[in-house]
């Protein structure tokens, strides 16, 4: 099970990692007025989807349901870990509107201004602090 916890949290770091670099290029993405630069922005955001964010969410969710199969008797009764579930859904939703954000930007560069990209790259960060926080402290524990 420490084998499953350790791939656990290195697939949560590269998919936090994915995450909060994929918004910082939305935003030099809708910042850069050259075309060509654009292009390589999006080929960079494609790659970073699909390398390393996508399959880093897939192992960290593939890992996360390992653990609570192997320990569900004591988890299922864990408020915590409800609070952490749902803040793991919203880390999920915010990567699927992260491909939804890329779609849109290669049809129309300036969907979006920087200011609002700059403020959802802090969304990840403060689901990813809710979480480290339920884990660690584990209020409401039974």
């Amino acid at each position: 099970m420490l084998w499953i916890k350790a791939l656990h949290v290195i697939s949560v770091i590269a998919w936090m990692a994915g995450l909060l670099y994929l918004f910082r290029l939305f935003v030099y993405h809708v910042e850069e007025a050259e075309v060509v630069v654009r292009m390589r922005l999006e080929v960079w955001e494609r790659k970073l989807l699909e390398r390393i964010a996508t399959p880093a969410m897939v192992a960290t969710i593939g890992f996360g349901l390992a653990q609570l199969a192997g320990n569900w008797d004591y988890y299922r009764h864990q408020p915590w870990m409800h609070a952490k579930l749902a803040l793991v859904v919203g880390l999920v939703a915010t990567h699927v509107f992260a491909m939804k954000i890329r779609k849109q930007l290669i049809q129309k560069p300036l969907a979006y201004e920087s200011r609002t990209l700059r403020m959802f790259n802090e969304l990840p960060t403060l689901l990813m602090m809710g979480i480290v926080i339920l884990v660690i402290v584990k209020p409401w524990a039974r």
